[in-house]
């Protein structure tokens, strides 16, 4: 996923894309309002972080021009902390507003809030795997076997595609709990051991006893799309 950081201070900017970097996103960097809708209409973003002073264009008129072509979240970092300010930010289309100084942990914690439901989206698989014979249906929240539904819970339906998604792909528990079942899931990594237990008892059969679920000692688990 791609953050745009809009901001004229080049300290500021570098941390808050230093830390995005850090949990996987790609960043680009404007110092000014224009070259931020210039980026905008050039790329494929996902969230903007947004600083209201700036050169050439105000924060304000970006935001402004962005929501009329697009919904994209828009987090409003600022030094402007007036109640009216605040106030306006949200009028414009802000999806949330950040007040300078600012903790980048927890400004992380925002900016994955707002991309969670497209990250949880673009990670539940659909289609046929292994030759077909396993079928992922995101619009029934069903997994099928040889066309036979399979009794699965929403948890274990979003793991399960999570790991479907990007079959050669091995996924620690950590990183299964962020993309499956989000930040505020609030059990602990071991508990993804027994989902994937109950996982491979409904889907095991002769040969592939473990579901076509492989556990990468040390780490965590893969999907293995055998087509046997």
């Amino acid at each position: 996923m791609k953050i745009l950081i809009v901001d004229d201070e080049p300290s500021i900017a570098e941390v808050v894309s230093a830390y995005a970097k850090r949990y996987g996103y790609e960043t680009l960097i404007a110092s000014d309002g224009l070259e931020a809708l210039e980026i905008f209409e050039r790329e494929d973003i996902d969230l903007i972080v947004l600083d209201l002073m700036l050169p050439k264009l105000n924060g304000e008129e970006v935001c402004r021009a962005i929501r009329e072509k697009s919904s994209i979240p828009i987090i409003m970092l600022t030094a402007k902390t007036g109640e009216s300010d605040v106030v306006s930010g949200f009028d414009l289309g802000a999806n949330d507003y950040v007040s300078k100084p600012f903790s980048p942990r927890v400004l992380m914690a925002r900016i994955r809030a707002q991309l969670r439901p497209k990250e949880t989206r673009d990670n539940i698989a659909s289609g046929s795997f292994v030759g077909g014979r396993i079928e992922i249906d995101p619009e029934r929240v069903e997994i099928r076997k040889d066309g036979v539904p399979i009794p699965v819970t929403k948890s274990e339906f979003l793991i399960f595609s999570t790991l479907i998604s990007r079959p050669i792909r091995t996924w620690s528990r950590e990183e299964i709990i962020r993309t499956a079942l989000g930040d505020d899931y609030d059990g602990f990594d071991r508990t993804i051991d027994t989902y994937i237990k109950n996982l491979r008892k409904k889907l095991a059969e002769p040969g592939h006893e473990n579901g076509w679920i492989k556990t990468v000692y040390g780490f965590g688990y893969r999907f293995d799309d055998e087509k046997k």
